[in-house]
């Protein structure tokens, strides 16, 4: 199976190579880059998201046991989606033997759609973004720092994509829906509600609301003492939950007198291998 994931710089010195690539060979401009390096210097210099991807990747070759090789493949760094698929090829594993597997629960042509388009030859996994062991995870992680108080409102965010995928029918935002409301009655909270974070600088319009309107929405609305956002898009700690979340969210709610939370990621948590174990598996056999 090919593991495939966003992707990071290494190093600090990666970070223009990666941006470029992100902005499909576009250079940023230098103010660009130094707020990105900025965003980056704030959680340590680098994100662990080639970490995590890593251990996440060797979790499920753990779970899927003897008869499987398991390749990873990033989107915007090395190792690339090719490089994972070359490997797999060279190991000499036939192309309709080849299960793809997004690190990412909901579909979009966007998102998944370009991940799978890259990965030639592999049977990609479109969304398993209501997996019953996934959906349970995330419950225990939501259940961790919400407490039924008439007070708190949950948010269930993922990354921002362009606004242009609604009137083209995309799955993404009722998925994300979906998944929210299976977590919240599965958790038994009452009060939740989605919000999107992470938005790209462009000029078109993205997806909202953004995580930083909740906050000032509710702030405002003077019903909420403690927001608890489960950033269920995202499956391990990485810039947009370590800096957009725990950095600017957090900050942004001190600041507003509200109380605020943000829960755990299921990195390489043995549950969270099985649970995709058990999607490849599915798929492979359907």
């Amino acid at each position: 199976m090919l593991v495939m994931a966003y992707g990071t710089p290494a190093t600090p010195d990666d970070i223009e190579t990666y941006y470029t690539h992100v902005r499909r060979g576009r250079p940023p401009a230098p103010e660009q880059l130094a707020e990105l390096k900025g965003r980056y210097a704030a959680i340590g210099g680098t994100s662990p998201l080639l970490e995590r991807t890593r251990a996440q990747a060797a979790g499920l070759s753990a779970a899927l046991g003897d008869g499987w090789r398991v390749e990873l493949g990033m989107k915007h760094a090395p190792p690339f989606i090719e490089d994972g698929m070359q490997a797999l090829a060279a190991a000499g594993v036939e192309e309709g033997r080849i299960v793809g597997l997004v690190l990412a629960p909901h579909y979009s042509r966007l998102s998944v759609g370009e991940y799978a388009a890259r990965a030639t030859g592999a049977r990609v996994v479109e969304s398993w973004h209501l997996e019953a062991g996934y959906v349970e995870l995330v419950a225990r992680f939501v259940s961790e720092v919400a407490t039924p108080a008439s007070g708190t409102e949950v948010v269930f965010t993922a990354h921002s994509l362009p606004s242009r995928i609604l009137a083209e029918g995309d799955p993404y935002p009722d998925q994300l829906r979906e998944t929210a409301a299976a977590v919240a009655e599965r958790a038994g909270v009452e009060r939740w509600s989605v919000g999107w974070q992470s938005a790209g600088r462009t000029p078109e319009p993205w997806i909202g609301p953004d995580i930083l309107d909740v906050l000032r929405d509710r702030a405002a609305a003077g019903d909420v003492e403690r927001v608890v956002v489960c950033p269920a898009g995202f499956v391990s700690d990485h810039l947009e939950v370590l800096y957009d979340l725990d950095v600017e969210a957090a900050a942004l709610a001190a600041e507003l007198g509200l109380g605020f939370a943000r829960t755990r990621m299921p990195n390489d948590d043995p549950r969270f291998c099985a649970t995709l174990a058990e999607v490849v598996r599915r798929h492979a056999a359907a």
